[in-house]
């Protein structure tokens, strides 16, 4: 049950890629009042990173070393995603770039490199009601959240969306390129030993492959309204 006048609310929104997470969280954070935690942002800044510094992405114990050694902050913005800081370089552009993409899931499979970014993620839920996107979210960050959902869509649909996000980015990317790429990313992110991409037993799944943005948050707000009255 979700109360008003409990301290902290926290939602989780989990799902693969394309299926409308950050969106719909922030959206939803937003109706909310809420904080919103893009935990994926948090992965592709460690990837980006470690790209950058020529670390291999194979190495979970160079990774590892490399999350606790940077310092990773999100800012929030009203009418837009949070920007995020590592070492106060902004890197809420450069994280959406193809490369971290193709490799972001290489590095969150590392146990190490999770370990971290979870505690990281848990300090940021205590003291905040929060909306929190991500993979492992409603499983493993917050596995006792007031409310969490699981948004899926048909692979063809996730592709579509993600190919008129990265060509209205200015990159070329067919959908059948995009595609590749996403079906490549579920089977490592539902296989993988640490965090596997799957709804917690408890959430509610939400194919939005025919939903717009609004009617997804819409009938997220009724789950939660649900809950209040029970």
């Amino acid at each position: 049950m979700i109360k008003k006048e409990e301290l902290v609310i926290q939602i989780t929104i989990d799902g693969p890629a394309g299926a409308g997470k950050s969106t719909i969280a922030k959206k939803l954070a937003d109706k909310l009042r809420f904080l919103y935690i893009d935990t994926g942002a948090m992965y592709r800044a460690i990837t980006y990173t470690a790209l950058q510094q020529g670390i291999p992405l194979d190495d979970e114990a160079a990774l590892a070393k490399l999350t606790t050694s940077v310092n990773l902050d999100m800012v929030q913005q009203k009418e837009a995603k949070p920007k995020i800081y590592c070492n106060d370089l902004d890197l809420t552009l450069a994280i959406r770039e193809p490369l971290v993409s193709r490799h972001v899931s290489q590095v969150a499979a590392h146990g190490l490199v999770r370990q971290e970014l979870v505690k990281l993620q848990r300090k940021l839920a205590q003291k905040n009601n929060v909306v929190m996107d991500g993979r492992d979210a409603g499983t493993v960050v917050l596995p006792n959240a007031d409310c969490k959902i699981f948004l899926t869509a048909s692979l063809k649909e996730r592709a579509r969306r993600r190919c008129l996000e990265l060509n209205a980015g200015g990159h070329r990317h067919t959908l059948e390129m995009v595609k590749a790429d996403l079906a490549r990313r579920d089977t490592y992110d539902q296989n993988r030993k640490a965090s596997p991409l799957i709804p917690a037993t408890d959430a509610v799944i939400i194919d939005t492959t025919f939903l717009t943005p609004a009617e997804v948050v819409q009938k997220i707000l009724d789950l939660i309204k649900e809950k209040e009255s029970d």
